[in-house]
């Protein structure tokens, strides 16, 4: 029975060694970081936008303080509890 059992895992290993091979350390070394240096690329809109001096548009103070306020209120406030009726009439 044990025999048996060590033939079959010999030829399982065989097996996977006879298929084509994963691609060789050569072929990793090539193409070493071509992801990292996409990504880079990828957020790299503007160069120089840290050169630009117009602002951004977007909203002005006051509405931004309410809405900052708001927002912190909201995680110190508890939610108000539903209210639920069950009738068994």
């Amino acid at each position: 029975m044990r025999l048996l059992f060590v033939m079959l895992a010999a030829c399982t290993l065989a097996g996977c060694a006879a298929l084509s091979p994963a691609p060789t350390t050569p072929y990793w070394d090539t193409h070493f970081g071509a992801v990292a240096r996409l990504a880079l690329a990828q957020q790299v809109i503007d160069a120089n936008a840290g050169r630009n001096p117009d602002p951004v548009a977007g909203i002005d103070g006051k509405a931004a303080q309410q809405g900052y306020v708001r927002y912190q209120k909201a995680f110190s406030d508890p939610p108000a509890q539903p209210t639920f009726v069950i009738d068994a009439k």
